[in-house]
């Protein structure tokens, strides 16, 4: 069973999550199983630190930054050159966490291009500039290698190439976020969760409506990224549609409580 990078959220959310577990130093290689991708060997283990990075709370100074530098074309030119030198190599030209340097690395690089759309502002600052130091993954600390604006630009590159405003640059190779291939997955890992016993048919299909409305309210609000760690965002936007009523209370509960299944199981990041 494959993990999936969820959907923009929880994305969070989802599926590699963590943006940066990334380069430098390898750790010991994750073994793959038939049928499996490379991170799904990894045991609860590697589950626990997923959680625990979704959940970390941004500390200072960085809790309650927002971005000063607009995603205009310029900051994305930058941010593109940034990303190509110094982030492709582990998170692969579409930011997909499938760059040649990252196959080795335990955890695995995040798909960055996807779980960044539900980080908030400060939490991806934070985990840019510190690195994977807070969690003890290979990241390298880039608060002393690259200046602020560089930071917040390859921060607008990133979530551009989620979106697919930017194409991927050629430098290392890498897939590019395919929205129409993570569904497939998606729905995959719901319907083998629903066959071992892991979640409910009901719960399955309230997760996919749900993060469909998650996906149209991302599209909606591209530039809306708040503040907070993935938990937290993903709660707020949950918030934000049961109050326009795009879903109720009990489907939220209820996607909350699938969402914390799966990662709990390693399934989404």
């Amino acid at each position: 069973m494959n993990r999936i990078s969820f959907s923009r959220l929880s994305l969070l959310s989802v599926l590699s999550l963590l943006l940066l577990a990334a380069c430098s130093a390898p750790a010991p290689q994750v073994a793959s199983t038939p049928g499996n991708s490379a991170g799904m060997g990894m045991g609860m283990g590697m589950a626990s630190g997923m959680m625990e990075r979704h959940r970390a709370q941004v500390p200072a100074p960085y809790a309650g930054l927002s971005s000063p530098v607009k995603a205009d074309a310029e900051s994305l030119t930058r941010g593109a050159a940034v990303f190509t030198a110094n982030c492709a190599t582990c998170h692969g030209d579409g930011g997909m966490g499938d760059g040649p340097a990252g196959v080795s690395l335990n955890p695995v690089p995040a798909a960055v291009a996807h779980t960044s759309q539900m980080m908030g502002d400060d939490y991806l600052f934070w985990r840019i500039s510190e690195g994977g130091v807070p969690f003890t993954t290979a990241m390298p600390v880039w608060k002393e290698a690259l200046t602020e604006q560089q930071r917040w630009d390859v921060i607008n590159y990133v979530r551009a190439l989620g979106r697919g405003d930017v194409k991927p640059g050629q430098a290392v190779g890498g897939a590019a976020y395919d929205p129409q291939a993570e569904a497939a997955q998606r729905a995959e890992v719901l319907a083998q969760s629903v066959a071992k016993g892991q979640i409910t048919q009901a719960q399955a299909d309230n997760f996919t409506i749900v993060h469909a409305a998650l996906e149209d309210h991302m599209a909606a609000s591209p530039h809306d990224s708040g503040s907070g760690n993935p938990a937290e965002r993903q709660a707020a936007v949950l918030a934000e549609l049961v109050q326009d009523g795009a879903i109720t209370q009990a489907q939220a509960d209820m996607f909350s409580k699938t969402h914390d299944l799966l990662h709990a199981a390693g399934l989404i990041e």
